[in-house]
């Protein structure tokens, strides 16, 4: 156990050193992966099982990934910036938020609760002197988190004031399929994550959600909640 530790510590130290050195970050790579998180996420989980093989873990080693999503954090921060009329320092409070609250902090927390569920109820009998490396569902949250990100932080601003904030039903509805794609992207996502580990059976209940989802949609559009107008609402006072 104690060489486990001093394992994973290291691993931790060198992964936050290379922060600092960009030129050794592959972007090419990780943009590469945000592409296909969208058009063929299972390629994505493929590479991960390679790097397995190749260097003994699942966990991303290299943070071009976690790098290219905080610009992608600052573009679409700029983007609300506009459309809800931030001033400078309201930006500035909002990207905080973005990034260290609403990415890292909430990813630290989802990711640790979904490591220590899989860890205790899903690993298989025959694997039991194995368990999931918290750097890899970390990962496979930021993987899941990336599409929502694109469908609400970025495509959402553009029809938001023409078309989503209107009174019309086929506006909330528009809107609130958003939503429904955005965190059906993410269920999906995440069950492909750990569907891919080869230690773990019963994968399959993330997709679980899935019905539930659509319910709450039914709802939503029932007592005419525009969930996008929620959001900005929320986004809004946050940094008031």
């Amino acid at each position: 156990m104690r060489h486990d530790c001093m394992t994973a510590a290291a691993k931790r130290y060198r992964y936050l050193r290379r922060l600092l050195k960009f030129r050794q970050m592959d972007f090419e790579f990780a943009a590469w992966q945000m592409v296909y998180l969208f058009i063929s996420p299972q390629k994505v989980y493929r590479n991960f099982q390679y790097r397995k093989q190749t260097k003994a873990q699942f966990a991303r080693d290299d943070p071009a990934f976690v790098v290219l999503l905080c610009f992608w954090l600052c573009v679409t921060s700029v983007g609300f910036a506009l459309v809800l009329k931030l001033s400078l320092w309201s930006f500035l409070r909002f990207l905080v938020y973005t990034v260290c609250v609403d990415t890292l902090a909430a990813g630290i927390i989802v990711a640790t609760v979904l490591w220590s569920i899989t860890n205790h109820y899903m690993i298989k009998p025959t694997c039991r002197d194995q368990d999931v490396e918290w750097g890899y569902a970390f990962d496979v949250h930021l993987n899941a988190y990336f599409p929502p990100l694109i469908i609400l932080h970025f495509f959402q601003l553009f029809f938001y004031h023409v078309f989503i904030s209107q009174e019309w039903f086929v506006s909330l509805l528009f809107g609130n399929l958003l939503w429904l794609f955005a965190i059906g992207y993410y269920i999906y996502i995440t069950f492909l994550g750990y569907s891919a580990l080869p230690i773990l059976h019963r994968a399959r209940v993330f997709l679980y959600a899935l019905p539930v989802l659509m319910v709450l949609l039914l709802v939503s559009l029932v007592v005419r909640v525009n969930l996008c107008r929620v959001l900005m609402n929320f986004y809004h006072y946050r940094v008031l």
